[in-house]
């Protein structure tokens, strides 16, 4: 882990510094300085909160992942963990975010750039920092590598054609049937495997129950009981991924449903992501 490598103390002051008073000085910690199409990416978020803030209201972080011509190749707009309405002046305000790099047709180093903003009136607050132009302060750079220098997870069987978000073409799941197979390389190391899903909890009380099996032994079973989409990450000891060149991950649900009208789909879990990193 390259913790701090890329933490940015974003001090340095752009040529039209903002006539409101700064409220606070961003920066950023990654765990990587590099990272693959499709990986997860753990962000820590830092705010040290200016001396004579004062946040009449709640606003809302944008963290811009931009190309070297200026293009927006993706985002983590989010709330903070602590509301800007209640922070401190002197306060650090400071938390991490888990996010997969999503499937943008780029290779290459991009800047990171984070500020505040209200989504109902699109204002965003000054800070201290390097401003790249409206107020959008660059905190940190990224290398973004291609998809190949992941672990290629093949959905051999039991997984439903892919599906995307109508509203928002980044975002994209298949539906699992009972029993969904996952196969792929042996790492030979010890692994973390990356589970986001849903699961209908609205249909099954108590909820479904979800067994993974991993180089065919039982690793775990816990409850799919998120109606919106939930992270889980599961530690692989490599002795669990056998002998042999190629092996599985089987995810099983106890009960499955049938679709809308006009869908006689067996439905098991819906899948977001699915990712093994090996350590």
């Amino acid at each position: 882990m390259l913790t701090g490598a890329l933490a940015v103390a974003a001090t340095a002051c752009s040529g039209n510094e903002p006539v409101a008073p700064a409220v606070a000085t961003p920066s950023i910690t990654l765990n990587k300085s590099a990272a693959a199409i499709g990986s997860p990416l753990n962000i820590t978020y830092k705010f040290e909160v200016a001396q004579d803030a004062a946040i009449a209201r709640d606003y809302l972080v944008f963290m811009h992942v931009v190309g070297p011509d200026g293009e927006k190749l993706w985002q983590d707009d989010h709330k903070p963990d602590v509301p800007t309405s209640e922070w401190k002046p002197g306060q650090a305000v400071d938390y991490s975010r888990l996010v997969f790099v999503p499937n943008y047709p780029y290779i290459g180093d991009a800047d990171i750039r984070v500020g505040l903003y209200d989504p109902s009136s699109g204002e965003r607050l000054p800070m201290h920092g390097t401003d790249a132009g409206r107020r959008e302060y660059v905190v940190g750079r990224l290398s973004l590598l291609p998809q190949t220098d992941n672990i290629y997870l093949i959905h051999k069987e039991g997984w439903h054609p892919a599906e995307v978000d109508p509203t928002d073409p980044l975002v994209e799941w298949q539906w699992t049937q009972k029993r969904a197979v996952l196969t792929f390389r042996n790492p030979r190391r010890d692994a973390t495997f990356y589970f986001r899903f849903d699961a209908r909890t609205d249909l099954f009380n108590p909820p479904q129950q979800v067994a993974l099996t991993v180089g065919g032994q039982p690793l775990t079973t816990f409850a799919a009981d998120s109606l919106d989409p939930e992270l889980r990450t599961f530690e692989i000891p490599a002795a669990q991924f056998g002998g042999t060149d190629m092996t599985e991950i089987v995810l099983e649900v106890d009960r499955t449903f049938s679709g809308a009208t006009g869908d006689a789909r067996e439905l098991g879990i819906r899948v977001y992501q699915t990712f093994v990193e090996p350590h």
